[in-house]
């Protein structure tokens, strides 16, 4: 006779991706959770966002139109959006023993808030973990690339959240912000070598995807599920 823990799924695992401005998340993300939805229970997702009330979030925090905005009120609207995200989200299909693909996390908000900022890095973390309970993700795909490849690559693609040729309000921040940002980012990955896969992307797209795929099947292997 079973028990109920048991019975109960096998908690799934939280994959976060993470990147400088136009390092190519977004379109990476989704090609790794087209390869491996297939053979992997995976829900893809993105934050800020991922809810209705984070995108109401997301396009307040991204809008051009709201450049004067207080770094402590950005923090504080990203952990928000992340708080919600989190409870109707990433908590419910982690114990439903899925996996969640999530394009940004805490990370960002470290690197954009408190490295490029200013913001006390402790005070950041202490804000995002009362917004997540503490969640920390299983694996960090982090890709890297120099910000002036990056926000050329940004602003000349920019969507309804920017204007084309300058970006959404982040994007429209100057090189040395976005310089302050990247060196967070692998100050992060240095610090917590086992979580983060650090990945070149000024390389080919498909060397990148394939760079992630691997990066994704160790943990899959180390976790006994590949």
């Amino acid at each position: 006779m079973t028990t109920p823990a048991e019975r109960a799924p096998r908690r799934g695992l939280f994959i976060t991706i993470e990147g400088p401005e136009g390092s190519g998340k977004s379109t990476q993300a989704r090609r790794l959770y087209e390869a491996l939805r297939g053979e992997w229970p995976l829900v893809l997702s993105r934050e800020p966002g991922g809810t209705p009330i984070g995108e109401a979030i997301r396009s307040i925090v991204l809008d051009e139109r709201y450049a004067g905005m207080a770094p402590e009120a950005e923090m504080l609207l990203f952990a928000a959006s992340r708080a919600q995200y989190v409870r109707e989200v990433v908590r419910p299909v982690l114990e439903a023993g899925r996996c969640v693909l999530s394009e940004r996390f805490v990370d960002a908000s470290i690197a954009y808030q408190a490295y490029g900022r200013g913001l006390p890095v402790d005070v950041v973390r202490r804000v995002n973990d009362i917004a997540t309970g503490g969640l920390i993700p299983d694996l960090t795909l982090l890709i890297d690339v120099d910000p002036a490849i990056g926000l050329a690559r940004a602003r000349n693609t920019a969507g309804k959240e920017g204007t084309p040729g300058r970006g959404d309000r982040l994007e429209q921040e100057d090189v040395a912000f976005h310089n302050r940002v990247r060196a967070g980012f692998l100050q992060l990955a240095r610090e917590q070598p086992r979580r983060f896969a650090v990945v070149d992307g000024s390389r080919p797209a498909d060397e990148v995807h394939t760079a992630l795929v691997d990066a994704v099947r160790r943990l899959l292997h180390q976790s006994g599920r590949g």
